[in-house]
């Protein structure tokens, strides 16, 4: 899908700051997160167990990985996970990136990695069908999060945001999102910014749907993702 970049708001004082839609739009859009993540706990609640315990027989540790990030309004939330990384995953990657220039500037564009050496053989598996990312329903019940919106922010990528911070905190973050079905992973950090500016500006509850259509594709196609 096209996304239209030459639409995405630029510096310009002349343009207000986005509310991410009117309060109709952000009840309805409200709506279709409780609905569609209550029908997913209820159809595949079960499959957390299995998923938790295959996570702790192949690496140990903590089945779900919590992180802090910004939500809507820049307020910080707890972010869920199925853990796909090694227990000590912060300091295999600051000693990578210290080793291996390439996996550095990588890192310093996409915020990931191709070759993660942080990532089990079991989370590879999770997160080529984004199954790491089912505890984020339980985000978006409890008001943190929407089904599609900006992707969550850790606070290291707050900074590469720039001029488009002010949009990402006008709407919850998402499960989903315009990045996620462009490339996800191929997509550079400043472009996502872009993008997520974008959603912001043209937000409707139909283009929710369009997206979360088009992520079943990516997802059931593994495209993009590492």
């Amino acid at each position: 899908m096209s996304t239209h970049l030459s639409r995405t708001p630029h510096r310009s004082a002349a343009r207000p700051v986005p509310v991410g839609g009117s309060r109709l739009l952000q009840a309805a859009k409200r709506a279709m997160d409780i609905l569609l993540a209550g029908a997913f706990f209820l159809f595949l609640g079960w499959a957390y167990a299995l998923i938790a315990l295959g996570v702790l027989l192949t690496s140990g540790g903590p089945a779900i990985y919590v992180q802090p990030r910004y939500g809507r309004d820049g307020r910080i939330f707890r972010f869920y996970k199925f853990r796909t990384m090694a227990p000590n995953a912060d300091a295999v990657l600051a000693r990578h990136l210290r080793e291996n220039d390439a996996a550095r500037r990588e890192w310093e564009k996409f915020q990931k990695l191709e070759h993660d050496p942080r990532i089990t053989r079991f989370g590879a598996f999770l997160r080529r069908y984004s199954i790491d990312e089912f505890p984020q329903f339980w985000n978006v019940l409890k008001g943190d999060m929407s089904m599609v919106g900006p992707r969550p922010c850790m606070f290291a990528q707050k900074e590469l945001y720039g001029p488009y911070w002010a949009y990402y905190c006008a709407v919850r973050p998402g499960i989903t999102g315009l990045w996620q079905i462009s490339g996800r992973n191929e997509v550079s950090y400043r472009r996502r910014a872009a993008m997520d500016a974008e959603y912001v500006a043209t937000l409707s509850l139909l283009r929710d749907v369009v997206i979360l259509l088009k992520t079943f594709r990516v997802v059931l196609g593994a495209r993009g993702s590492r």
